[in-house]
């Protein structure tokens, strides 16, 4: 199929009202691809024939799935692995200490997609923490797209899905197999809440987090949402807490109220002079 540059150009114009994602010249191939299963299930016969249906009603479900179908939800498990140990190393311990009193830890995974990322932390802290069983934990994942979201509730994997990144004792000690698929354990599912959020819109959350992962998402958007984004998430971060971004993104020119921290292989971020603060 050949996609015009009037039909691209409307996509990408819907993408970036509903859900603030820059979809730069020469991601054409993306649009096909991406939107090539829902072709299939309209029975459209071409991307000019899936616009004209989408602007015969200006708002519509079918809105909504094509915003859905081109929001990115690559992720594995433990990815990148060096975040996860700056929190088993040094992050998790110093948040004991600093939150004995309370006995509270609250852990936000941001742009979560199949929700990998945020079972990730849940298996760390049981796995590592024995200590955190009679704490009490908030452990919140976030996207915008309530299809994968659906599917991170549920906590079902295929095979391909749990060899990346998870290690094998995890999975015979936390997972259980369900045909050719693996279902996370209810006792790790349970640990984490899944809620629909768009970054790019003012956030209705009432928490101040212990610790942020808002990893390889920022590289989607214009300087100015990266800017409104970080500029939000300094009312949800606590005055001790860490931010977490992917290793291609940074605050640094975008807010000056964060400092990068180097922590082992990892790089993290927390407010400038407040540590202490809560």
């Amino acid at each position: 199929m050949t996609l015009t540059s009037q039909d691209f150009n409307y996509v990408r114009e819907l993408v970036n009202k509903n859900s603030a994602i820059v979809l730069e010249d020469g991601k054409e191939y993306l649009v096909e691809s991406r939107l090539a299963p829902l072709l299939r299930q309209l029975g459209a016969s071409s991307i000019a024939e899936l616009v004209k249906i989408l602007k015969q009603a200006r708002t519509s479900s079918l809105h909504t799935n094509v915003v859905e179908a081109l929001t990115t939800n690559e992720t594995s498990f433990f990815r990148d692995k060096s975040p996860f140990d700056a929190l088993e190393s040094d992050i998790i311990p110093n948040l004991i200490k600093s939150n004995e009193l309370t006995r509270t830890l609250k852990i936000w995974s941001a742009a979560c997609s199949s929700g990998q990322e945020a079972y990730s932390i849940a298996l760390l802290l049981r796995e590592k923490f024995p200590i955190l069983a009679d704490w009490k934990l908030t452990i919140l994942g976030t996207d915008i797209n309530t299809e994968i979201l659906a599917r991170a509730k549920g906590g079902i994997f295929t095979q391909l899905e749990v060899s990346r990144g998870l290690p094998a004792a995890y999975l015979v000690k936390y997972f259980k197999k369900i045909g050719r698929e693996w279902q996370l354990q209810d006792s790790i599912r349970t640990q984490v809440e899944f809620k629909t959020m768009n970054l790019a819109q003012t956030w209705t959350l009432a928490e101040k987090f212990d610790v942020v992962f808002l990893r390889n998402v920022l590289i989607y958007f214009s300087n100015e949402t990266k800017r409104q984004i970080l500029a939000q998430l300094k009312n949800h971060l606590r005055r001790d807490g860490w931010l977490f971004l992917g290793s291609a993104e940074t605050p640094i020119m975008l807010d000056h109220a964060y400092e990068r921290v180097k922590m082992g292989s990892a790089s993290c971020y927390r407010l400038v002079n407040k540590i202490g603060e809560k």
